[in-house]
């Protein structure tokens, strides 16, 4: 873990003058900034900060509060149950999520976990697990569907964020595709990996960019610009992307599965002729968003 994502129960907050403790106009940023100690009583952050880090009193550990800021703390004391940070300081922002939604064919339950976590680190807004032709029924018994909050959590850690994505089950594919994904779908555009697909990712984002550039360029024209806003051509190609990715299991969608996506106004997309696993095809895909 890259960091140590607390709770905010784990924080004591010391206001700069204890005056202003009491003052209703204290301003948010400051309450939310000025903390002097944290205790981590998590079993498994003690192991990682004993064991992994060798950390003693007097390091500095990088921290994050649930759901707020990212920070340091030094640590203060060690004890057997728990470890208490002191000269805590959280006042960096964590980073910005995708504007992304990934619709998932529940998987494997061993991969399950792998997925969780990679989405999260990659900053996907909001994932939806679906149940779909190649998904056996057994994967929705599978005691990881209790544990996706733990997940979570390792793939904040990993990528230094403290904001979760938000995690969806639909276990009937049809009633979901038909009466609720139109309204995922109407913050923009969307895409369902099929590999069969007669138009390739490759050439389906290149006319996205294409579109969104030359639109870019009518505003620089429009708005009397005489340099190149390269800042501003990289937000519109951003802004063009699909906000959707819907990506089966192992072995893929059905055909069945792809015509209803793509009633609903999803392209089918190609990645290419090489057949992925589900890991790869996920991180392949989502690498598209970070650029």
């Amino acid at each position: 873990m890259n960091c140590l994502l607390l709770p905010e129960s784990a924080f004591t907050p010391s206001y700069p003058d204890p005056l202003l403790a009491s003052d209703r106009h204290l301003a948010d940023d400051t309450r939310a900034h000025a903390y002097c100690q944290a205790k981590i009583t998590d079993t498994q952050q003690l192991a990682h900060i004993k064991d992994v880090l060798g950390a003693k009193v007097g390091d500095t550990l990088k921290i994050g509060q649930k759901n707020g800021n990212l920070g340091s703390g030094v640590i203060g004391s060690i004890r057997a149950g728990s470890i208490t940070l002191v000269d805590v300081a959280l006042n960096t922002a964590p980073p910005s999520k995708l504007e992304l939604t990934i619709v998932l064919a529940v998987p494997r339950p061993k991969v399950l976990r792998r997925l969780i976590m990679d989405m999260t680190a990659l900053g996907v807004k909001h994932i939806i697990l679906v149940n779909s032709y190649r998904s056996q029924k057994s994967y929705w018994q599978s005691p990881l569907l209790q544990r996706l909050d733990e997940f979570v959590v390792e793939g904040l850690q990993q990528a230094c964020d403290t904001v979760a994505p938000s995690i969806t089950l639909k276990k009937r594919f049809k009633p979901f595709v038909e009466d609720e994904l139109a309204e995922h779908c109407k913050a923009g555009k969307a895409i369902v990996a099929h590999p069969y697909a007669p138009l390739s990712l490759r050439d389906y984002l290149s006319s996205i960019e294409d579109t969104a550039l030359t639109k870019s360029h009518r505003s620089l024209a429009l708005e009397a610009r005489l340099e190149d806003d390269q800042e501003s051509r990289q937000q519109s190609v951003k802004r063009a992307l699909p906000t959707l990715i819907c990506i089966g299991a192992e072995g893929g969608w059905i055909d069945y599965e792809v015509e209803l996506l793509q009633a609903q106004g999803c392209q089918p997309v190609s990645m290419g002729a090489r057949i992925l696993r589900t890991e790869a095809a996920v991180n392949a895909l989502i690498g598209q968003w970070l650029v």
